[in-house]
């Protein structure tokens, strides 16, 4: 061996250790690949070479990347021009190892096949690279392929090498031995590369299907509130993405990668898994005073109760007065009767629309639910008491909604138990900060929030975009059981008094308006009607 052979050989194991490493740290397969396939032909000097990947149903080998230095060719992979060949079968009709091309020879043998010069070889069907000579005037004379098997023995792919150039003469020759055997080396190092990212990436695939898969519980429980679950991750990434391009004011230098999108993409999936743990009937209460069922009507039993009792009491005075012959008397007995039946229906009618979440209850009508909560009526038992029990009065009283302070503490619990689940997860380095930024959703930048009371410098901007997402998702939504969904001039003005009293962060809110992601959201998740004309400079919090 001469001392330029062994330069030859030391410069390819250099190159060889560089793309071992370059391969660990690649996280991308298509790069992988097209790096694999660049890094074959420059160590062994080919003109040319193809890479084929296993299909789907591991019948056949697709021409994943192709490419020619003679002829200029360069296809497949991330060039956007697409190999338009079909699939080279790894087994024949009959069930039988397809051992006739060269690429399926060696994959169903496991074999590297090393040919000097094409046309002279017999053992192999070399009509379809003839035919490919003829059509581009171009002449095949070496060939090299190695089959990419993973350390389990399962096959990745094909590389197939054409036209070993000698740099002297520039004329093609064949591959040597050396040649072989470092691409030998080189395939079996991108073959564990790339089982190891197909690996994590089936395990991230894997994962956001589970997460997914928690979603379609919580959606099964409620599917008033179905679509919050993967409408907030679409919207806190439509604001991530636009902090994420503003190149001016206090968010210029907010900038992400594609694992930061990864992440926090995951954080909203997994931002309300906490309401797994939450009782149906507490999710579902689309009135105030429904439990297992809407205690309204049973409210109404008791004013047919008193309007039965009012009917009796009228008949027997009549009954009295027809005695005494007493015209006048019945008329104003039957007067007061119809004065106090309609006086019942009115009052039933006031009950059933104060059933109704809103949002505010004024006070004078929680005086009024007080006041003909007093009403005494007699029930099955005998007993005389009140029209309303003490629950049922505090829950016709709620001021704004339909929960009361226990079933709302109940529904704030969600976010506990949705901090207490993720961060019992050993999350990997590059998804550690899930937890925090699901987590903070409910805090608020003046401290005021729950359940830690983080204040704006204690939460990541990721968290505060969530907090933004999360309450005009709610505000424009239109599957609540208990309120209609918003029109957008109304959900803009809220969230704009939001940021001026510290409830959400003023600088992503000015990128929310001013780079049109309400727009963008209302625009596919919202509802033409809901639609109307927005006057940013009428935007609470808003400088145009």
């Amino acid at each position: 061996m001469t001392e330029l052979k062994q330069t030859d050989i030391a410069g390819r194991l250099d190159r060889l250790t560089e793309l071992s490493v370059e391969l660990s740290n690649n996280h991308d397969i298509p790069t992988l690949l097209e790096h694999i396939l660049k890094a074959a032909k420059t160590m062994t000097g080919a003109d040319g070479g193809t890479l084929y990947r296993i299909n789907a149903d591991k019948s056949g080998l697709s021409f994943y990347l192709s490419m020619n230095d003679t002829l200029k060719m360069y296809e497949g992979g991330s060039t956007g021009r697409p190999i338009h060949l079909p699939d080279l079968p790894l087994f024949d009709a009959a069930g039988n190892p397809n051992l006739s091309a060269v690429a399926a020879y060696a994959a169903n043998t496991g074999r590297s096949v090393n040919i000097g010069d094409v046309y002279a070889a017999e053992d192999f069907n070399f009509s379809g690279m003839r035919m490919f000579d003829q059509t581009h005037g171009y002449h095949t004379k070496s060939l090299l392929s190695v089959p990419m098997r993973d350390h389990e023995g399962e096959l990745i792919g094909v590389l197939q090498l054409i036209n070993a150039i000698d740099p002297a003469t520039g004329v093609a020759t064949a591959f040597s031995d050396t040649d072989r055997r470092f691409i030998e080396a080189l395939a079996s190092q991108a073959a564990i590369a790339i089982t190891n990212q197909t690996l994590i990436q089936r395990l991230e695939e894997l994962f956001e299907s589970f997460v997914k898969l928690i979603n379609l519980a919580i959606d099964e429980k409620s599917p008033h509130t179905g679509r919050h679950c993967e409408n907030v991750p679409e919207l806190t990434m439509m604001l991530a993405e636009a902090t994420h391009a503003t190149d001016s004011g206090p968010l210029a230098s907010f900038r992400m990668t594609d694992r930061d999108r990864r992440e926090l993409w995951l954080a909203g999936l997994l931002h309300d898994c906490g309401k797994i743990v939450t009782p149906v009937h507490v999710v579902e209460k689309a009135t105030k005073l429904q439990t297992l069922y809407d205690r309204i009507h049973t409210v109404d039993t008791r004013f047919e109760v008193l309007k039965r009792d009012a009917h009796i009491r009228a008949l027997e005075a009549k009954l009295a007065a027809a005695g005494m012959r007493d015209v006048a008397t019945e008329s104003a007995i039957e007067e007061d009767l119809h004065h106090e039946i309609a006086q019942l229906d009115e009052e039933r009618r006031f009950l059933a629309r104060a059933n109704i979440g809103g949002e505010a209850m004024l006070p004078e009508h929680q005086e009024r639910v007080k006041e003909i909560g007093r009403r005494r009526w007699v029930g099955p038992d005998g007993q005389e008491r009140n029209l309303l029990d003490a629950d049922e009065e505090m829950n016709l009283n709620i001021r704004a909604g339909t929960l009361n302070n226990e079933e709302r503490q109940v529904i704030n619990n969600h976010i506990v138990v949705t901090i207490r689940m993720l961060e019992a997860l050993p999350w990997p380095k590059h998804l550690r900060n899930v937890p925090e930024y699901a987590g903070g959703h409910h805090e608020r930048m003046d401290g005021k929030g729950y359940p830690r009371g983080l204040t704006r410098e204690q939460m990541s901007p990721q968290a505060r975009m969530m907090a933004i997402a999360d309450i005009f998702e709610a505000l424009t939504a239109r599957d609540r059981p208990y309120k209609p969904g918003k029109l957008l001039t109304e959900s803009l003005d809220i969230l704009g008094k939001f940021a001026l009293n510290g409830h959400i962060d003023p600088d992503l809110f000015d990128v929310f308006i001013r780079r049109k992601v309400y727009l963008q959201y209302a625009e596919k998740y919202m509802d033409p009607s809901q639609i109307d004309v927005v006057d940013e400079s009428k935007i609470p919090g808003y400088v145009p």
